[in-house]
């Protein structure tokens, strides 16, 4: 007899939840996925961006100038401020580590 987890289907449905929000945040920031991502990919990704944006911040930068909507161009405040873009063939740990090659830069912590 198989056991039944009763908190199995809201967990499942909270990361669904969690799932989209995440996709759908990083679709309008121009960042596109092919679906096969994991969940901890995808909060390693945020985690980044995350940081990334943080350290626009405290460098002086305007998040609003620096990221636009997208399909839009971005006039960002310095070449430094602008999310770097993911490459076609790149896969996510590749651009995670592209940005946070990109934070360490703007932090004064680059190699």
């Amino acid at each position: 007899m198989t056991s039944m987890n009763p908190n199995r289907e809201p967990l499942e449905s909270d990361v669904s939840r969690v799932r989209g929000q995440l996709t759908g945040r990083l679709s309008a920031l121009g960042i596109d996925l092919d679906g096969g991502e994991s969940p901890e990919q995808l909060g390693r990704l945020s985690d980044a961006i995350e940081s990334f944006e943080d350290a626009v911040e405290a460098a002086g930068g305007d998040l609003m100038v620096d990221e636009p909507p997208r399909g839009q161009k971005a006039q960002p405040d310095g070449p430094d401020f602008a999310l770097p873009r993911r490459n076609a063939d790149e896969s996510i740990d590749m651009y995670i580590g592209q940005l946070e090659e990109a934070t360490r830069k703007l932090t004064g912590r680059g190699r």
